[in-house]
């Protein structure tokens, strides 16, 4: 089974009021549902499948961004296995007047494709096709091996 795309989803979203807190900047929470959402888009456009979040791990807020600025949301399939796909989430806020982006946040997502049972299926099986992503694919494959062992250590 090959991925049915490998190139990466978009998400653009305003920073409204009711995003932000007493400070004016965005609600971490709020920005979180935006990543999630990207990296189940990006799942399933690469497997055409559905997709449930399993964790998020390595999430690192790095700038906040305030209300009027624009969240550039890009998530990327970077890890497989079988039923599992990694999904590196980085986001970034621009102003609208000068449309300069600086990444704000980043972290990977772990998404299992499911059936209409909830049980988990197979998913088609990414090939990193250079060395920034065989690099990706690597980091993915350490941070949910860790995932896993602290799991089963429990």
């Amino acid at each position: 089974m090959k991925p049915f795309s490998t190139e990466p989803v978009m998400l653009i979203e305003e920073v409204f009021p009711q995003d932000t807190n007493s400070y004016n900047t965005l609600f971490g929470g709020r920005l979180l549902s935006v990543m999630d959402k990207a990296a189940g888009i990006a799942c399933s456009k690469f497997a055409h499948r559905e997709f449930v979040t399993i964790s998020i791990d390595t999430l690192t807020f790095i700038a906040p961004a305030r209300q009027g600025d624009l969240i550039e949301v890009t998530g990327r399939v970077v890890f497989t296995s079988t039923h599992t796909a990694g999904v590196k989430v980085t986001a970034c806020a621009m102003t609208k007047s000068d449309w300069e982006t600086r990444v704000i946040c980043e972290g990977y997502f772990f998404m299992v494709a499911i059936d209409s049972m909830m049980r988990p299926i197979p998913i088609p099986q990414l090939v990193p096709e250079s060395e920034e992503g065989l690099s990706e694919w690597k980091k993915a494959k350490e941070i949910r091996e860790n995932m896993l062992s602290k799991r089963n250590s429990e």
